[in-house]
Protein backbone atom coordinates (compact mmCIF):
# COMPACT_ATOMS: atom_id res chain seq x y z
CA UNK A 1 0.00 0.00 0.00
CA UNK A 2 2.79 2.14 0.98
CA UNK A 3 4.68 1.62 -2.06
CA UNK A 4 1.37 2.10 -4.40
CA UNK A 5 1.23 5.46 -2.56
CA UNK A 6 4.92 6.40 -3.50
CA UNK A 7 4.26 5.02 -6.36
CA UNK A 8 1.47 7.52 -7.08
CA UNK A 9 3.37 10.31 -5.57
CA UNK A 10 6.33 9.81 -7.82
CA UNK A 11 3.64 10.10 -11.26
CA UNK A 12 2.06 13.08 -10.05
CA UNK A 13 5.50 15.11 -9.28
CA UNK A 14 6.53 14.21 -12.93
CA UNK A 15 3.25 15.56 -14.46
CA UNK A 16 3.65 18.51 -12.66
CA UNK A 17 7.23 18.71 -13.54
CA UNK A 18 6.25 21.32 -16.93
CA UNK A 19 3.64 23.45 -14.40
CA UNK A 20 6.09 23.88 -11.86
CA UNK A 21 9.16 25.05 -14.39
CA UNK A 22 6.30 27.37 -16.48
CA UNK A 23 5.40 28.81 -13.47
CA UNK A 24 8.90 29.03 -11.96
CA UNK A 25 10.08 31.39 -14.96
CA UNK A 26 7.33 33.20 -14.91
CA UNK A 27 8.73 34.38 -11.29
CA UNK A 28 12.34 34.49 -12.93
CA UNK A 29 10.90 37.02 -16.02
CA UNK A 30 8.60 39.48 -13.26
CA UNK A 31 11.58 39.36 -10.86
CA UNK A 32 14.11 40.74 -13.51
CA UNK A 33 11.50 43.35 -14.91
CA UNK A 34 11.32 44.39 -11.14
CA UNK A 35 15.38 44.72 -10.69
CA UNK A 36 15.85 45.84 -14.02
CA UNK A 37 13.38 48.88 -13.26
CA UNK A 38 15.42 49.61 -9.99
CA UNK A 39 18.55 49.90 -11.73
CA UNK A 40 17.02 52.07 -14.34
CA UNK A 41 15.92 54.22 -11.77
CA UNK A 42 19.00 54.66 -10.33
CA UNK A 43 20.64 55.89 -12.97
CA UNK A 44 22.01 53.20 -15.17
CA UNK A 45 22.12 53.42 -18.94
CA UNK A 46 19.61 51.15 -20.47
CA UNK A 47 22.08 50.93 -23.73
CA UNK A 48 24.82 49.68 -21.39
CA UNK A 49 22.29 47.21 -19.72
CA UNK A 50 21.83 45.47 -23.43
CA UNK A 51 25.66 45.15 -23.68
CA UNK A 52 26.63 43.90 -20.08
CA UNK A 53 22.95 40.85 -20.39
CA UNK A 54 24.39 39.78 -23.72
CA UNK A 55 27.89 39.80 -22.61
CA UNK A 56 26.92 37.21 -20.04
CA UNK A 57 24.41 35.21 -22.24
CA UNK A 58 27.01 35.01 -24.30
CA UNK A 59 29.41 33.50 -21.69
CA UNK A 60 26.78 31.36 -20.00
CA UNK A 61 25.02 29.67 -23.55
CA UNK A 62 29.00 29.26 -25.75
CA UNK A 63 30.44 26.19 -23.47
CA UNK A 64 27.50 24.66 -23.85
CA UNK A 65 27.50 25.23 -27.86
CA UNK A 66 31.09 23.92 -27.95
CA UNK A 67 30.40 21.19 -26.23
CA UNK A 68 27.09 19.61 -27.33
CA UNK A 69 27.08 21.04 -30.81
CA UNK A 70 30.68 21.36 -31.97
CA UNK A 71 29.89 18.27 -34.57
CA UNK A 72 28.81 19.37 -37.59
CA UNK A 73 28.49 22.46 -37.51
CA UNK A 74 26.49 24.50 -40.45
CA UNK A 75 29.43 26.37 -42.60
CA UNK A 76 28.74 30.53 -42.06
CA UNK A 77 28.46 32.18 -45.72
CA UNK A 78 27.62 35.61 -46.33
CA UNK A 79 23.95 34.73 -46.53
CA UNK A 80 23.72 33.14 -43.09
CA UNK A 81 25.76 35.67 -41.51
CA UNK A 82 23.29 38.40 -42.80
CA UNK A 83 20.17 36.32 -41.33
CA UNK A 84 22.53 36.17 -37.58
CA UNK A 85 23.53 39.78 -38.19
CA UNK A 86 19.47 41.21 -39.15
CA UNK A 87 18.13 38.49 -36.03
CA UNK A 88 20.91 39.65 -33.48
CA UNK A 89 19.95 43.67 -34.54
CA UNK A 90 16.24 42.84 -34.09
CA UNK A 91 16.73 41.28 -30.55
CA UNK A 92 18.85 42.46 -28.75
CA UNK A 93 19.74 45.86 -30.01
CA UNK A 94 15.94 46.89 -31.19
CA UNK A 95 13.85 44.98 -28.76
CA UNK A 96 15.42 45.21 -25.63
CA UNK A 97 16.57 48.89 -25.61
CA UNK A 98 13.05 49.57 -26.80
CA UNK A 99 11.40 47.59 -23.87
CA UNK A 100 13.91 49.27 -21.44
CA UNK A 101 13.73 52.64 -22.58
CA UNK A 102 9.24 51.84 -22.20
CA UNK A 103 9.85 50.14 -18.54
CA UNK A 104 11.90 53.23 -17.41
CA UNK A 105 9.52 55.78 -18.63
CA UNK A 106 5.93 53.28 -17.35
CA UNK A 107 6.13 50.56 -14.79
CA UNK A 108 6.79 46.94 -14.70
CA UNK A 109 2.82 45.69 -14.96
CA UNK A 110 2.51 47.74 -17.71
CA UNK A 111 5.28 46.87 -19.80
CA UNK A 112 4.72 42.72 -19.31
CA UNK A 113 0.86 43.49 -20.42
CA UNK A 114 2.27 44.76 -23.44
CA UNK A 115 4.64 41.43 -23.87
CA UNK A 116 1.47 39.52 -24.38
CA UNK A 117 0.42 40.63 -27.60
CA UNK A 118 3.99 39.36 -29.09
CA UNK A 119 1.47 36.56 -30.21
CA UNK A 120 -0.63 38.60 -31.69
CA UNK A 121 1.72 40.87 -33.71
CA UNK A 122 3.61 37.98 -34.73
CA UNK A 123 0.12 36.29 -36.34
CA UNK A 124 0.37 39.90 -38.69
CA UNK A 125 3.78 39.90 -39.43
CA UNK A 126 2.89 36.57 -40.87
CA UNK A 127 -0.37 37.18 -42.47
CA UNK A 128 1.98 40.44 -44.72
CA UNK A 129 4.98 38.00 -45.58
CA UNK A 130 2.46 35.33 -46.40
CA UNK A 131 3.53 32.75 -43.64
CA UNK A 132 -0.35 32.19 -42.49
CA UNK A 133 -2.85 31.73 -44.40
CA UNK A 134 -6.40 33.11 -43.82
CA UNK A 135 -9.63 31.67 -44.31
CA UNK A 136 -13.02 33.55 -42.83
CA UNK A 137 -14.64 30.55 -43.38
CA UNK A 138 -12.64 28.46 -41.17
CA UNK A 139 -13.40 29.00 -37.02
CA UNK A 140 -9.39 29.14 -36.34
CA UNK A 141 -9.08 31.95 -38.61
CA UNK A 142 -11.77 33.92 -37.45
CA UNK A 143 -10.28 33.26 -33.77
CA UNK A 144 -6.86 34.78 -34.36
CA UNK A 145 -8.29 37.91 -36.22
CA UNK A 146 -10.88 38.67 -33.57
CA UNK A 147 -8.44 37.92 -31.13
CA UNK A 148 -5.66 40.24 -32.96
CA UNK A 149 -8.06 42.83 -33.10
CA UNK A 150 -9.08 42.60 -29.25
CA UNK A 151 -5.22 42.66 -28.34
CA UNK A 152 -4.57 45.68 -30.39
CA UNK A 153 -7.50 47.26 -28.62
CA UNK A 154 -6.47 46.48 -25.36
CA UNK A 155 -3.15 47.86 -26.12
CA UNK A 156 -4.77 51.21 -27.77
CA UNK A 157 -6.78 51.78 -24.42
CA UNK A 158 -3.86 50.83 -21.93
CA UNK A 159 -1.87 53.59 -24.28
CA UNK A 160 -4.39 56.04 -24.76
CA UNK A 161 -6.89 56.11 -21.38
CA UNK A 162 -5.10 55.88 -17.80
CA UNK A 163 -8.20 56.65 -16.04
CA UNK A 164 -8.42 56.23 -11.65
CA UNK A 165 -5.98 54.68 -9.45
CA UNK A 166 -7.08 51.34 -8.53
CA UNK A 167 -6.44 50.69 -4.91
CA UNK A 168 -5.56 46.73 -3.93
CA UNK A 169 -7.90 45.21 -1.73
CA UNK A 170 -5.62 43.69 0.74
CA UNK A 171 -3.85 47.10 1.10
CA UNK A 172 -4.79 50.84 0.68
CA UNK A 173 -3.33 54.18 0.20
CA UNK A 174 -4.95 56.89 0.46
CA UNK A 175 -2.52 59.63 -0.46
CA UNK A 176 -1.97 60.19 -4.00
CA UNK A 177 -1.16 62.82 -6.04
CA UNK A 178 -2.32 63.61 -9.48
CA UNK A 179 0.26 63.22 -12.66
CA UNK A 180 1.12 65.92 -14.47
CA UNK A 181 1.19 66.69 -18.20
CA UNK A 182 5.17 66.02 -18.34
CA UNK A 183 4.35 62.52 -16.81
CA UNK A 184 1.63 62.17 -19.26
CA UNK A 185 3.59 62.73 -21.75
CA UNK A 186 6.73 60.39 -20.82
CA UNK A 187 3.82 57.04 -20.27
CA UNK A 188 2.39 58.32 -23.94
CA UNK A 189 6.32 58.00 -25.05
CA UNK A 190 7.51 54.84 -22.94
CA UNK A 191 4.02 53.23 -24.55
CA UNK A 192 5.12 53.62 -28.14
CA UNK A 193 8.69 52.79 -27.01
CA UNK A 194 7.07 49.10 -25.90
CA UNK A 195 4.94 49.22 -29.11
CA UNK A 196 8.13 49.26 -31.09
CA UNK A 197 9.70 46.91 -29.01
CA UNK A 198 6.80 44.21 -29.23
CA UNK A 199 6.94 44.48 -32.93
CA UNK A 200 10.75 43.92 -33.71
CA UNK A 201 10.51 40.97 -31.20
CA UNK A 202 7.40 39.56 -33.38
CA UNK A 203 9.38 40.50 -36.30
CA UNK A 204 12.90 38.19 -34.97
CA UNK A 205 10.07 35.41 -34.69
CA UNK A 206 8.81 35.48 -38.41
CA UNK A 207 13.03 36.05 -39.50
CA UNK A 208 13.98 32.98 -37.01
CA UNK A 209 12.17 30.53 -38.94
CA UNK A 210 14.80 30.69 -42.06
CA UNK A 211 17.94 30.40 -39.67
CA UNK A 212 16.04 27.49 -37.95
CA UNK A 213 16.36 25.23 -41.14
CA UNK A 214 20.35 25.36 -41.05
CA UNK A 215 20.72 25.26 -37.75
CA UNK A 216 18.10 22.78 -36.94
CA UNK A 217 20.19 20.96 -34.86
CA UNK A 218 22.50 23.49 -33.42
CA UNK A 219 19.81 25.61 -31.91
CA UNK A 220 22.37 26.39 -28.65
CA UNK A 221 25.09 27.95 -31.12
CA UNK A 222 22.37 30.11 -33.23
CA UNK A 223 21.63 31.51 -29.85
CA UNK A 224 25.52 31.80 -28.90
CA UNK A 225 25.87 33.60 -32.07
CA UNK A 226 23.11 36.07 -31.99
CA UNK A 227 23.78 37.21 -28.29
CA UNK A 228 27.51 37.25 -29.43
CA UNK A 229 26.52 39.24 -32.58
CA UNK A 230 24.17 41.49 -30.57
CA UNK A 231 26.83 42.04 -28.17
CA UNK A 232 29.08 43.86 -30.67
CA UNK A 233 25.95 46.12 -32.21
CA UNK A 234 24.68 46.64 -29.26
CA UNK A 235 28.54 48.25 -27.88
CA UNK A 236 28.59 50.31 -31.17
CA UNK A 237 25.15 51.55 -30.35
CA UNK A 238 25.92 52.28 -26.96
CA UNK A 239 29.31 54.30 -28.15
CA UNK A 240 27.50 56.48 -30.85
CA UNK A 241 24.26 57.29 -28.05
CA UNK A 242 26.11 57.44 -24.98
CA UNK A 243 29.31 60.27 -24.82
CA UNK A 244 29.96 59.91 -21.17
CA UNK A 245 33.30 57.02 -20.35
CA UNK A 246 31.34 57.15 -16.65
CA UNK A 247 27.91 55.34 -18.19
CA UNK A 248 30.20 52.39 -18.87
CA UNK A 249 31.36 51.96 -14.85
CA UNK A 250 29.75 48.78 -13.13
CA UNK A 251 30.52 47.88 -9.80
CA UNK A 252 28.98 45.33 -7.24
CA UNK A 253 25.96 46.75 -6.73
CA UNK A 254 22.25 46.49 -8.31
CA UNK A 255 23.53 47.47 -12.04
CA UNK A 256 26.06 44.33 -12.18
CA UNK A 257 23.19 41.96 -10.41
CA UNK A 258 20.30 43.38 -12.89
CA UNK A 259 22.93 42.61 -15.81
CA UNK A 260 23.98 39.18 -14.73
CA UNK A 261 20.34 38.19 -13.79
CA UNK A 262 19.02 39.24 -17.02
CA UNK A 263 21.88 37.58 -19.10
CA UNK A 264 22.15 34.28 -17.26
CA UNK A 265 18.60 33.85 -15.85
CA UNK A 266 16.41 35.31 -18.64
CA UNK A 267 18.52 34.59 -21.65
CA UNK A 268 20.17 31.36 -20.76
CA UNK A 269 18.28 29.24 -17.96
CA UNK A 270 14.88 30.20 -19.39
CA UNK A 271 15.76 29.21 -22.51
CA UNK A 272 17.19 25.59 -21.72
CA UNK A 273 14.19 24.81 -19.77
CA UNK A 274 11.30 26.85 -21.83
CA UNK A 275 12.74 24.33 -24.87
CA UNK A 276 12.46 21.19 -22.48
CA UNK A 277 8.50 22.27 -21.86
CA UNK A 278 8.21 22.80 -25.17
CA UNK A 279 9.56 19.74 -26.91
CA UNK A 280 7.11 17.64 -24.24
CA UNK A 281 3.96 19.78 -24.01
CA UNK A 282 4.30 22.23 -26.99
CA UNK A 283 4.40 26.11 -27.52
CA UNK A 284 0.91 26.63 -26.84
CA UNK A 285 1.21 25.05 -23.24
CA UNK A 286 4.26 27.49 -22.89
CA UNK A 287 3.07 30.32 -24.32
CA UNK A 288 -0.29 30.26 -22.45
CA UNK A 289 1.43 30.91 -18.51
CA UNK A 290 2.78 34.82 -19.74
CA UNK A 291 -0.75 36.25 -18.29
CA UNK A 292 1.03 34.72 -15.00
CA UNK A 293 4.30 36.97 -15.47
CA UNK A 294 1.86 40.43 -15.18
CA UNK A 295 0.03 39.23 -12.15
CA UNK A 296 2.85 38.65 -10.23
CA UNK A 297 4.47 41.72 -11.48
CA UNK A 298 1.77 43.74 -10.45
CA UNK A 299 1.98 42.46 -7.13
CA UNK A 300 5.78 42.47 -6.77
CA UNK A 301 5.52 46.44 -7.99
CA UNK A 302 3.18 47.32 -5.66
CA UNK A 303 4.58 46.20 -2.34
CA UNK A 304 8.65 46.47 -3.98
CA UNK A 305 8.19 50.02 -5.90
CA UNK A 306 4.96 51.51 -4.93
CA UNK A 307 3.43 50.97 -8.16
CA UNK A 308 -0.03 52.59 -9.15
CA UNK A 309 -2.60 50.60 -11.14
CA UNK A 310 -5.01 52.54 -13.48
CA UNK A 311 -8.33 51.66 -14.77
CA UNK A 312 -7.25 52.02 -17.97
CA UNK A 313 -4.54 49.60 -17.52
CA UNK A 314 -6.65 46.78 -15.87
CA UNK A 315 -9.13 46.81 -18.21
CA UNK A 316 -6.78 47.01 -21.82
CA UNK A 317 -4.69 44.42 -19.41
CA UNK A 318 -7.98 41.84 -19.67
CA UNK A 319 -8.49 42.65 -23.15
CA UNK A 320 -5.04 41.69 -24.03
CA UNK A 321 -5.43 38.31 -22.17
CA UNK A 322 -8.23 37.41 -23.84
CA UNK A 323 -7.41 38.11 -27.08
CA UNK A 324 -3.88 36.38 -26.34
CA UNK A 325 -6.18 33.18 -25.90
CA UNK A 326 -7.75 33.52 -28.29
CA UNK A 327 -4.82 33.81 -31.07
CA UNK A 328 -3.34 30.82 -29.07
CA UNK A 329 -6.62 29.01 -29.09
CA UNK A 330 -7.16 29.35 -32.92
CA UNK A 331 -3.28 28.59 -33.67
CA UNK A 332 -4.11 25.20 -31.37
CA UNK A 333 -6.63 24.40 -33.39
CA UNK A 334 -4.36 24.80 -36.69
CA UNK A 335 -1.71 22.42 -35.33
CA UNK A 336 -4.41 19.83 -34.65
CA UNK A 337 -5.82 19.93 -38.26
CA UNK A 338 -2.27 20.37 -39.69
CA UNK A 339 -1.61 16.73 -38.09
CA UNK A 340 -4.32 15.12 -38.64
CA UNK A 341 -3.86 16.18 -42.73
CA UNK A 342 -0.68 14.78 -42.69
CA UNK A 343 -1.83 11.48 -40.98
CA UNK A 344 0.06 11.83 -37.70
CA UNK A 345 -1.60 10.53 -35.01
CA UNK A 346 -2.41 12.79 -31.87
CA UNK A 347 -0.80 12.84 -29.02
CA UNK A 348 -2.12 10.24 -26.08
CA UNK A 349 -2.26 11.73 -22.74
CA UNK A 350 -0.40 9.82 -19.86
CA UNK A 351 -3.66 8.61 -18.31
CA UNK A 352 -5.18 7.90 -21.62
CA UNK A 353 -1.91 5.95 -21.82
CA UNK A 354 -2.37 3.75 -18.92
CA UNK A 355 -5.74 3.18 -18.89
CA UNK A 356 -5.77 1.77 -22.39
CA UNK A 357 -2.72 -0.27 -21.47
CA UNK A 358 -4.10 -1.62 -18.56
CA UNK A 359 -7.10 -2.30 -19.72
CA UNK A 360 -5.44 -4.14 -22.91
CA UNK A 361 -3.34 -6.13 -20.45
CA UNK A 362 -6.84 -7.45 -18.71
CA UNK A 363 -8.02 -8.41 -21.77
CA UNK A 364 -4.98 -10.82 -23.14
CA UNK A 365 -5.00 -11.89 -19.43
CA UNK A 366 -8.57 -12.99 -19.90
CA UNK A 367 -7.51 -14.56 -23.56
CA UNK A 368 -4.93 -16.43 -21.83
CA UNK A 369 -7.00 -17.98 -19.36
CA UNK A 370 -9.71 -18.91 -21.59
CA UNK A 371 -7.51 -20.22 -23.78
CA UNK A 372 -5.57 -22.84 -20.98
CA UNK A 373 -8.95 -23.40 -19.98
CA UNK A 374 -9.92 -24.91 -23.63
CA UNK A 375 -6.56 -26.92 -23.97
CA UNK A 376 -5.35 -24.79 -26.72
CA UNK A 377 -1.83 -23.17 -27.46
CA UNK A 378 -2.52 -20.08 -29.61
CA UNK A 379 -0.09 -17.28 -29.95
CA UNK A 380 -0.73 -14.25 -27.60
CA UNK A 381 -1.51 -10.90 -28.94
CA UNK A 382 -1.12 -7.97 -26.89
CA UNK A 383 -1.80 -4.60 -28.56
CA UNK A 384 -0.57 -1.61 -27.01
CA UNK A 385 -1.73 2.21 -27.67
CA UNK A 386 0.70 4.22 -29.62
CA UNK A 387 2.64 7.27 -27.94
CA UNK A 388 3.77 9.89 -30.33
CA UNK A 389 6.06 12.47 -28.89
CA UNK A 390 5.98 15.73 -31.04
CA UNK A 391 9.07 17.91 -31.28
CA UNK A 392 8.30 21.26 -32.25
CA UNK A 393 10.71 24.28 -32.67
CA UNK A 394 12.52 25.65 -29.60
CA UNK A 395 11.71 29.59 -29.42
CA UNK A 396 14.41 32.20 -29.12
CA UNK A 397 15.51 33.75 -25.75
CA UNK A 398 12.69 35.77 -24.25
CA UNK A 399 13.34 38.93 -22.17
Amino acid sequence: MGTKKLGGCAKFFECSKPYLAMISLQFGYAGMTIITKISLNHGMSHYVLVVFRHAFATIAIAPFAFIFERKGQPKITFSIFMQIFILALLGPVIDQNFFYAGLKLTSPTFACAMSNMLPAMTFVMAVFCRMEKINIKQVRSIAKIVGTLVTVAGAMLMTLYRGPIVEMVWFKQAHYKTNGGSLDRDWLLGCIFLIISTIAWASLFVLQAKAIQTYKNHQLTLTSLVCFIGTVQAIVVTYVVEHKPSVWKIGWDINLLTAAYSGIVSSSISYYVQGLVIEKKGPVFATSFSPLMMIISAVMGYFILAEKTYLGGVIGAILIVIGLYSVLWGKHKEQLESQVEAGIPLPVNDAESSASEEENMVDARDNFTEEKHDQKVEPISIKFSSIVITLSIQESPTR
